[in-house]
């Protein structure tokens, strides 16, 4: 299940959407990023939420399946790491990926519709109020072991690992806030 969830992380939704729509690769426009967020810049709405379910997707299986199967806790985290993992180091396009916050969403999701609905309530609330996508996911992801701990609480552990390594793959995206050049998601017309 670990090997399965790496190879599903490592199909990346924004460059095989880019390719079916015809659109610029977003590794080489916006923030050169091959997630959701940048695809909604590169290529607009449709494109962003065709990335978005398609990276909640490759994240949401193969978590289900090994809850499904079984699975303890413990070794869910690790699935949804290796999940996480494929979407940020993909071995199909050269190990260079995203941040994995769509992905690690979705093998989150798994958990429950109750998490996953305070969850995006969080990462809806933070974007709203703030602007930054960025600010969204890293909020989310502070709040989600406690979260959990209240709808599931022995997944916590499993969650708070996976929260670590998203919190940690937007730590350029902290120091570009705390400098003022993180970029957000719309702009202000003046």
């Amino acid at each position: 299940m670990v090997i399965f969830a790496y190879l599903c992380g490592s199909l990346s939704g924004a460059m095989i959407v880019s390719q079916l729509m015809h659109l610029p690769n977003p590794r080489e426009h916006g923030s050169h990023n091959p997630g959701a967020t940048n695809m909604l810049r590169v290529g607009g709405v449709l494109a962003g939420l065709l990335v978005l379910v398609f990276d909640i997707l490759k994240g949401m299986i193969p978590v289900w399946l090994a809850y499904r199967m079984g699975i303890s806790p413990f070794f869910l985290g690790i699935i949804a790491i290796a999940a996480c993992l494929g979407h940020i180091y993909p071995c199909f396009f050269h190990f260079q990926g995203g941040k994995g916050v769509a992905t690690a969403f979705g093998s989150m999701a798994a958990i429950g519709w109750d998490f996953a609905g305070v969850f995006s309530l969080t990462w809806l609330l933070a974007l709203f109020i703030s602007g930054y996508s960025s600010v969204g996911a890293i909020i989310s992801f502070i709040l989600a072991p406690l979260y959990v701990w209240f709808f599931k609480p022995e997944l916590t552990m499993p969650v708070a690992m996976l929260s670590c390594l998203i919190l940690a793959r937007h730590s350029s995206n902290i120091q570009r806030l705390f400098r003022g050049q993180e970029s957000k998601i719309w702009k202000k017309k003046r």
